[in-house]
């Protein structure tokens, strides 16, 4: 079971709802991945114009949970009034804050993450932190009150798959009480598998879904995967030896002369 600021889900994937060929196709993903959480961007439903409210009563038909997040934003004040945006407009605490510091690589502002998660946790909010695989800044995260971490397996829509498993490792290992959300940089399901059998909790998608040829299929390896990849860890994964090791023992085997 899945623990999120104190609400229980059964499914270990997150959606992302941007860049589907149509509503339809991004209706049928939602339903065959099982998914129970979606995250929206508040400049996507502010966008739609009149469509916008379309959207929006088109995934609170689906009885997912809602994860606005703060796509986009550059700088701490920029951040915290799109959250406070969402709050209003979707009618939840939750907020995926994301800082980009830069423009190329996406990667996120760490500093203006931290100081930004700081003030809207003290407003009321249930953070969960777009980040980097950095312990200090996930420590730093935590001391400001988030109860969830968000570290990234790479850039956003690189689909190059783990980058730093030493990283996640660390962060696994330090907050062995705190779930762990991957995000970004996930290209096949492959990459989610092995992410899971790291020990994290989750794992957050978007372009690998929404952009492959089939994507409601692809919602749904990913979901099977990910729940492969968690049982195994939860089973106790074979760690890799340098030497060869028989399988079938050679004591009692008999001996012909």
């Amino acid at each position: 079971m899945l623990k999120l600021y104190g609400r229980s889900f059964q499914s270990r994937l997150l959606l992302g709802t941007a860049q589907y060929p149509s509503p339809k196709i991004l209706i049928d993903a939602i339903e065959r991945s099982k998914t129970e959480i979606v995250t929206v961007s508040l400049r996507r439903e502010m966008a739609g114009g009149k469509n916008s409210g379309q959207f929006w009563n088109l995934l609170n038909s689906l009885g997912v949970a809602i994860l606005p997040n703060t796509a986009g934003c550059s700088s701490v004040k920029e951040a915290i009034l799109t959250a406070e945006l969402a709050r209003d407009l979707f009618g939840t605490n939750w907020v995926k804050l994301e800082i980009i510091g830069n423009q190329d690589t996406l990667q996120p502002d760490i500093f203006a993450l931290v100081e930004a998660a700081k003030i809207l946790t003290n407003n009321g909010f249930e953070i969960f932190p777009y980040t980097t695989d950095d312990l200090v800044v996930a420590e730093r995260l935590v001391d400001c009150g988030c109860k969830v971490l968000m570290p990234w397996c790479a850039p956003i829509g690189s689909a190059r798959g783990l980058q730093n498993s030493d990283g996640l490792r660390a962060i696994r290992a330090r907050f062995a009480d705190i779930p762990i959300i991957v995000d970004a940089g996930i290209g096949r399901p492959s990459h989610a598998c092995a992410a899971m059998e790291l020990g994290v909790d989750a794992i957050l998608l978007n372009t690998a879904v929404a952009k492959a040829t089939d994507p409601v299929n692809m919602a749904y390896a990913f979901s099977n995967v990910i729940n492969a990849g968690y049982i195994g860890f939860q089973a106790g994964l074979l760690e890799p030896r340098d030497v060869a090791v028989p399988s079938t023992p050679v004591i009692g085997q008999a001996v012909f002369t």
